[in-house]
């Protein structure tokens, strides 16, 4: 597996063009490896995310894959043409550490979502039948939140408290975001998911780096990253 990074120019429209549709850069990176590679394996899968960072203004394009991209044609087209570099490392020496008890910080960006049921003794009307059984976005903060507290024993991890006791995550860039795919319109609620983390299950929580977590992986979310937690 391999963790890649490069940096988009925001000054170029291809950049805003390519980050205007989940569908756009997916298709992007699809062209960033050859015919015939390992899209996904045992090992894992392709799975990108697009970060806005706000303390230094800048946007940069983040893959996880079974093989090294070739980022050229999006440097052409989103980055500096001059400059062509982009950052592609092996993700082993990091797969291979990972141990029950870490605390690392984390970055997720995710499509948190539900399966609509119909609750005990309520009597839907007519109109509502149709949702019984759809995908629905969780739309609050709040319910975004506790999607993700949810699901963290399923991969391998524990959100570390604050200074409170509540789970030290805050969630933020939070959108509902409509595009086209083959002519149909595709509307995804996303949010980004930032905090601090506790390694309960090293198995567990190596797939969910290699694979993602949630929905939509093929559109932007799942990527789950890791990095040492600062101290002030």
């Amino acid at each position: 597996m391999f963790i890649s990074r490069m940096p988009l120019n925001m000054a170029r429209d291809g950049a805003v063009r390519l980050i205007s549709s989940p569908y756009r850069t997916h298709a992007a990176i699809e062209k960033a490896f050859p015919p015939g590679s390992v899209r996904e394996s045992k090992e894992g899968r392709i799975l990108w995310r697009v970060d806005s960072l706000t303390r230094n203004n800048s946007v940069w394009l983040y893959t996880v894959s079974p093989e090294a991209p070739d980022f050229t044609h999006i440097i052409e087209q989103a980055g500096w043409p001059m400059h062509m570099e982009w950052e592609s490392k092996d993700y082993s020496p990091l797969l291979s550490r990972i141990a029950v008890g870490q605390c690392w910080q984390f970055r997720l960006r995710a499509n948190p979502v539900r399966r609509v049921r119909e609750d005990k003794g309520r009597r839907l009307k007519k109109a509502d039948a149709n949702i019984i059984g759809t995908i629905q976005g969780h739309v609050t903060a709040a319910q975004q939140r506790d999607w993700l507290v949810a699901r963290a024993a399923l991969h391998g991890f524990a959100l570390l408290p604050d200074d409170c006791g509540a789970p030290s995550v805050t969630v933020g860039q939070r959108h509902r975001e409509q595009f086209k795919r083959n002519g149909q319109a595709v509307t995804l609620v996303t949010a980004v998911f930032e905090g601090r983390l506790m390694v309960t299950d090293a198995d567990l929580f190596r797939h969910a780096l290699c694979h993602g977590i949630g929905r939509a992986k093929g559109f932007g979310c799942g990527l789950l990253t890791i990095a040492p937690i600062r101290t002030e």
